[in-house]
């Protein structure tokens, strides 16, 4: 009994123990090992995330440094103040004036 693929290309392709081998390691490489091609895609992922975090708490501090520059001065303080906490002196008498929409539903 012959087998009647035998001759052709295909199967004398398949049949060497060296494609075998090739293609166990591909797969266990891109779907098996813990550094597999998708867990890379996920770690690159994060990387991205973090780098942007980065990036964005950079710009955070730089508007924070330039705030404190900005502090350093008694009257940027005392405007700071009374802008943000709505401090006034002793004499003064503060009014806060809402209109329709500007208020923050709770």
């Amino acid at each position: 009994m012959t087998n009647p693929y035998k001759d052709k290309p295909w199967f004398k392709f398949l049949s060497n123990k060296y494609v075998w081998v090739l293609l166990f390691f591909a797969a266990w490489m891109i779907f098996l090992d813990n550094y597999s091609y998708f867990g890379h895609r996920v770690l690159d992922k994060q990387i991205n995330e973090l780098e942007d975090n980065a990036n964005y708490y950079k710009e955070e501090i730089k508007k924070d440094q330039e705030n404190i520059k900005q502090l350093k001065n008694s009257e940027q303080i005392e405007k700071y103040a009374r802008e943000k906490y709505y401090m006034k002196k002793d004499s003064e008498d503060i009014y806060i004036i809402e209109f329709e929409g500007d208020t923050i539903e709770k």
